[in-house]
């Protein structure tokens, strides 16, 4: 049988009711919550981008994550889910490379913060280490294949070197 296999890259989201299909991502540092409703049958992923958080409420990288969420939710709703019923499964938050920012965690933190202040029981989850995953997610059912993807030794290069105190003239 032929099974549609749709794939979503960074700051995307699809959502399906055939049962047949599957959404597929690669993952690094990002996250994507995978929700479903068992009774409806119907459900999503989104891979969410720069959802980091800062103490301000309303920094341009929450409503970017706030918005993955809700448009994810909203579409798995109007394919005749629940929210009540809703289930997630959560992945990513590596550490790509060596000597970076924190983004994954702090992606990790926000998905998982946001699924429980909105009452979505996450079910299963694989986050953190420094490999990528692909995900599969079957929206149908809420099962999920991840594969780890084999990390390559890669550091952040130095900060530029200060310049001298010549006129800031370079000849090359």
């Amino acid at each position: 049988m032929n099974q549609p296999r749709l794939v979503i890259t960074q700051g995307e989201y699809c959502t399906s009711a055939d049962p047949n299909a599957t959404i597929s991502t690669l993952l690094g540092s990002c996250v994507a919550c995978c929700l479903w409703d068992p009774v409806a049958g119907v459900g999503g992923m989104n891979h969410i981008l720069l959802a980091a958080r800062s103490n301000s409420p309303a920094t341009a990288s929450n409503l970017l994550g706030i918005n993955a969420m809700e448009l994810l939710i909203n579409d798995i709703l109007k394919l005749g889910a629940l929210r009540s019923r809703l289930l997630s499964k959560a992945f990513g938050d590596a550490q790509m490379v060596t000597g970076l920012s924190d983004i994954g965690p702090e992606n990790c933190a926000f998905a998982l913060e946001y699924l429980e202040s909105e009452g979505i029981e996450c079910v299963a989850k694989s986050l953190g280490g420094n490999y990528a995953r692909q995900v599969v997610f079957t929206p149908s059912t809420g099962a999920v294949r991840v594969k780890a993807q084999q990390r390559l030794e890669v550091e952040a290069p130095p900060p530029p070197a200060e310049p001298s105190s010549g006129n800031g003239l370079e000849l090359f």
